[in-house]
C-alpha cells in the first residue's frame, strides 16, 4: 500500500520516518526468528521470481523490538475470479460465529474516479482524501490488482476455517474507493472479531521486505482508538510472525528497524475503526527482488496464508 493522500501514498516510491515501537515478535514466532538466524547464516536468499497506504509507504513509524527473514516464489500471476463481498456464515470450524472483515488496499477503478477518490474526508486527527489509486511494479502490476487476489485467497482459506468473511469492496462492487473512511465503519458495523486491510508498498529499489501497521493510541474528533489498541496489537503481532513464517519475506529494511512492525496514528482506516484492526504492506512493488514475489501467484498463496494463520491465532486466543 503506498502512503498517499488519504490512508496511503502515491505510486512513487517515498522513505518513512522512523520512530519507536514497543513490540517483540521473538517471543511470538521462536521458530521463524531461527530460520532468519539460518538464513543469515548462508548468505540468504532474494526469492525468486493505500489511501490509508497507497504507492510509497512513509509517515512516522515507531519500531518494535524484535527481529523477525527472505523467500522464494514461483509463478502463477492468475488473477482469482470475483465473487460476492460477503460469505454465506459457515455452518461449522473453528471459526463458526466469527466475523473478519478484509479490506482490499484502494480499488482497480480508482483511476478512472480521481475527483471523487481526491474528496478530503475526515479522519479524526485530520482531513485525507477519499482514497488513492496506490502504487505498482515497474511493470505496471498495481497495487489494486495484488490487493484484490491476495483478498480473495485470503477470504476461501478464512471460510474454510468457518468463519463469516466481509470484503470492503470487490473490485468492481462499488466501482471506485470506498473512501478511507467508509472502509472503517464497514468493519464496525459488522462487528468484526478481525479486520485487516491488505496492502503493498511503493518505495525504492532496495527497500524490500513487509512490516504491519498498528494503531496508535488516537483520541481526537470522531477517532477514539483507545479501546482497540492492545487487541489490535496482539493481531498485528500473529500476522507478523505467520507472515514471516509461511512465506519468508524479511522485515522491511527501511521501516521499523527489522522488527515488521510500525505505528501510525495518520490513518483514516485505523482511526476510525472500533474493532481489532491492522494493515499489512506485504512487500515494496518497487523492489525487483520483491515485485518479483508480488507478481507470483504461488506466492500470493503463501501471503495469503500467512495473514489467514495469524488471524485464525488471534480468533482462537491461542
Amino acid at each position: 500500500m503506498s502512503y498517499v493522500g488519504p490512508d496511503f501514498d502515491p505510486p512513487q516510491p517515498r522513505r518513512p520516518r522512523r520512530g519507536p515501537l514497543t513490540v517483540a515478535l521473538a517471543a511470538l514466532v521462536p521458530g521463524a526468528l531461527l530460520g532468519w538466524l539460518v538464513y543469515e547464516a548462508v548468505g540468504g536468499s532474494g526469492g525468486s521470481g493505500g489511501s490509508d497506504t497507497a504507492g510509497a509507504r512513509t509517515s512516522a513509524a515507531s519500531p518494535s523490538t524484535a527481529k523477525p527473514w527472505s523467500a522464494p516464489a514461483t509463478d502463477d500471476a492468475k488473477q482469482a475470479s470475483p465473487t460476492p463481498t460477503t460469505s454465506a456464515p459457515a455452518a461449522s470450524g473453528t471459526l463458526k460465529g466469527k466475523v473478519v472483515v478484509i479490506d482490499p488496499g484502494h480499488n482497480p477503478g480508482n483511476f478512472q474516479h480521481t475527483a471523487e477518490i481526491n474528496r478530503p474526508v475526515d479522519i479524526g486527527t485530520n482531513k485525507k482524501e477519499c482514497d488513492t489509486t496506490g502504487t505498482s511494479t515497474n511493470s505496471g502490476y498495481t497495487e489494486a490488482r495484488f490487493t484484490l487476489d491476495v483478498a480473495h485467497r485470503l477470504r476461501t482459506l478464512l471460510e474454510e476455517q468457518g468463519a463469516t468473511v466481509k470484503l470492503t469492496h470487490d473490485g468492481d462492487s462499488p466501482p471506485w474507493g470506498p473512501c478511507v473512511d467508509e472502509r472503517a465503519r464497514i468493519g464496525n458495523t459488522a462487528h468484526a472479531d478481525a479486520a485487516i486491510s491488505v496492502h503493498a508498498d511503493g518505495s525504492a529499489e532496495g527497500d524490500r521486505g513487509f512490516h504491519v501497521i498498528l494503531p496508535a493510541s488516537v483520541h481526537a474528533g470522531a477517532a477514539d482508538t483507545r479501546p482497540i489498541v492492545d487487541s489490535s496489537r496482539d493481531l498485528g503481532e500473529r500476522v507478523a510472525g505467520n507472515f514471516l513464517r509461511v512465506t519468508g519475506e524479511p522485515p522491511s529494511n527501511y521501516v521499523g528497524d527489522g522488527t515488521g512492525l510500525v505505528t501510525r496514528q495518520d490513518l483514516g482506516g485505523l482511526n476510525l475503526s472500533t474493532v481489532p484492526k491492522v494493515f499489512i504492506e506485504c512487500g515494496n512493488m518497487r523492489d525487483s527482488k520483491d515485485a518479483a514475489l508480488l507478481t507470483s501467484g504461488a506466492w500470493r498463496q503463501k501471503a495469503a496464508q500467512g495473514i489467514s494463520e495469524g488471524i485464525v491465532s488471534f480468533l482462537r486466543g491461542s
